[in-house]
């Protein structure tokens, strides 16, 4: 949405860097627009209004302007920080890595809510606790794949227990918000993370930084 030459946009800080003294360059995803950079004058300031609001995992509605050659943020009305990432490493390693994915196959101009909705998701079902991170894992590969269009469907010719079966038609086909509602025991559940890795591979042909730590703090 856009009046006066702003535009005001609905996601999420993906990615945040420092520019010079005291400005930063974010990237967020947005209902909107996909993924756009911005830079954020002066969010590095102590006291500046965005020094928060421009931190990685920040959600809410982002006012911007369009320059010659860049967008720059002027406002931000949070409405989730999602500080649980603040004090849980392997969580913040893992949401990190969910990061990272997304700013690696999304695009400007592209419609990207649905992996938005499936990172949002993602990143609540690491706050309630309740299920094994290396499932959520799993589940975020998988659907990635799905909403890139990439997901072959349940294997017909692999021999594969039923429970991992249901765990992929369910992470296929659910609504997104209704992903993370079920478990799988030890065995089922390395299944599935190897057929999410296979389809990773498949998918993106790419080796993400963040899955050194990742791997390591999740063993």
């Amino acid at each position: 949405m856009s009046s006066s030459g702003y535009n005001v946009v609905t996601g999420m800080v993906i990615g945040s860097m420092p520019m010079g003294e005291y400005d930063r360059r974010i990237v967020l995803l947005t209902r909107e627009m996909g993924k756009i950079s911005c830079f954020a004058k002066g969010a590095r300031r102590p006291g500046n209004p965005l020094m928060a609001a421009t931190d990685l995992f920040c959600y809410g509605q982002f006012r911007f302007y369009a320059g010659r050659s860049s967008y720059t943020v002027t406002e931000a009305e949070i409405a989730n920080y999602f500080p649980f990432f603040r004090t849980h490493f392997q969580e913040a390693a893992l949401g990190s890595y969910f990061l990272e994915v997304l700013d690696f196959c999304t695009r400007e101009n592209n419609d990207e809510s649905r992996l938005l909705l499936l990172l949002y998701r993602s990143l609540q079902a690491m706050e309630t606790g309740r299920f094994d991170l290396k499932l959520i894992r799993a589940v975020f590969e998988i659907r990635a794949v799905r909403e890139e269009g990439e997901f072959p469907g349940v294997p017909e010719n692999i021999q594969l227990p039923e429970s991992v079966r249901a765990a992929l038609q369910h992470i296929a086909e659910a609504p997104i918000r209704d992903l993370y509602s079920f478990t799988l025991e030890e065995e089922p559940l390395s299944q599935l993370m190897a057929m999410a890795d296979r389809l990773m591979d498949r998918t993106f042909h790419h080796r993400f930084a963040s899955l050194d730590i990742l791997e390591v703090m999740l063993q």
